[in-house]
């Protein structure tokens, strides 16, 4: 005969999540300590793998238009999408029927599907005229499916339009437009009908995609995470993901995520590049730009021919002679600025931005003196032409 002992039992199930109640609050602890100022959340440099949004789209008739719809003879789909319309919801017209409707365009609509979105939830969703809709200002959608890359429908969208864009027309043929009026949006205009399957939860590890390929910042962050949860628990896999060993339930990975991602860590210095917009002669220098010794000689030609005439006449009592205009020409050649100036070796991005400025070089004159020390040799950067 068995005596059981009285007195509070924990089953051996749940004391995995107890010691991982406990592993919370020490993490939630550490992160009250104060930090580095160039350290970042993990949550502003890396995304979870598998959590991302989906594109939804579809085709639907936006009705109701003030005579600024699609002209049904040059877009007969138009048309052909009414009158399926009507036969689905019990109207048959007779055969031969031209419609002529001005008040109806023919549109698609697309939104973003969130990770996790659960049926009932609304989206905002985008809608745009493809035919030749002067505007779609004042119409409402009708319900319109739309559907994921797999063809199947995630949300139904349905509502009146909120236009920006306006377009008038006069007599005369003058028109004026603001904006783009065949383009508008419906605040919770689609209605989640089905989620997506997510495999958040569907393995023993859970991965970590940083925005920006660093094996130095991959190397940190794994760091930090064995830190805060123990030898072994984060590895880098590469310069773009880090694999974390992560709870399987649903529930403990969601709070064992929401610690991760407040963490902080101090994120790789970017690689060392000029960025160089030929279009606008914008130029952007990282902080991580360094030159050899170097001179750099800038001036300004300026030619200057200035035009005048002399008139010459024969004397007051010459029997021979006209007269006529002689022209007179002037020539001047000047250079301006200081025209050379010394870029010593090791040199940073303040002394490279203020010797340029020295020698008053406009931002063309900026990409040339670039391009020339990055020939030379001198320029230690990745110069990158936009």
């Amino acid at each position: 005969m068995h005596h059981r002992q009285r007195g509070k039992f924990t089953p051996r199930s749940k004391r995995p999540l107890i010691l991982f109640g406990w592993l919370m609050m020490a993490c939630g602890i550490a992160l009250l300590s104060p930090s580095q100022a160039s350290a970042e959340r993990i949550k502003d440099l890396a995304t979870v793998a598998g959590v991302r949004a989906n594109q939804l789209v579809g085709f639907g008739l936006v009705v109701g238009l003030n005579g600024t719809g699609d002209r049904t003879t040059q877009a007969p789909f138009t048309t052909q999408s009414l009158i399926n319309f009507l036969e689905r919801n019990g109207i048959t017209l007779p055969p031969g029927t031209n419609l002529q409707l001005k008040n109806i365009a023919a549109v698609t609509v697309h939104t973003d599907l969130p990770a996790f979105a659960k049926p009932g939830q609304t989206l905002d969703v985008t809608v745009s005229s493809i035919a030749n809709a002067e505007s779609l200002r004042g119409g409402t959608l009708i319900a319109t499916p739309l559907n994921g890359l797999d063809g199947n429908t995630y949300a139904i969208a349905q509502g009146n339009l909120l236009v920006i864009g306006l377009n008038a027309t006069g007599q005369d043929g003058s028109s004026v437009s603001i904006n783009v009026p065949s383009v508008g949006r419906i605040p919770n205009g689609a209605t989640v009908e089905r989620s997506v399957p997510s495999s958040f939860a569907q393995t023993d590890f859970l991965t970590l995609n940083l925005h920006r390929s660093d094996f130095t910042t991959a190397t940190r962050l794994a760091s930090s995470i064995n830190e805060f949860l123990g030898s072994g628990t984060a590895q880098p896999l590469d310069s773009m993901s880090v694999q974390i060993s992560a709870p399987r339930t649903a529930a403990a990975r969601t709070s064992f995520v929401s610690v991760i991602e407040n963490l902080e860590v101090d994120p790789g210095t970017a690689a060392a590049r000029v960025i160089v917009n030929a279009r606008t002669g914008t130029v952007v220098i990282s902080n991580e730009v360094k030159v050899l010794p170097a001179a750099v000689s800038h001036g300004t030609l300026i030619v200057s021919v200035s035009e005048d005439y002399d008139v010459s006449q024969p004397g007051p009592f010459a029997e021979r002679g006209q007269t006529v205009v002689t022209p007179d020409s002037s020539i001047d050649i000047q250079t301006t600025g200081p025209g050379t100036f010394m870029v010593k070796g090791g040199t940073d991005l303040n002394a490279i931005v203020q010797g340029i400025n020295n020698i008053g070089a406009s931002p063309a004159d900026i990409v040339a003196i670039l391009q020339a020390l990055k020939e030379a040799g001198a320029l230690r950067a990745e110069l990158l032409v936009i």
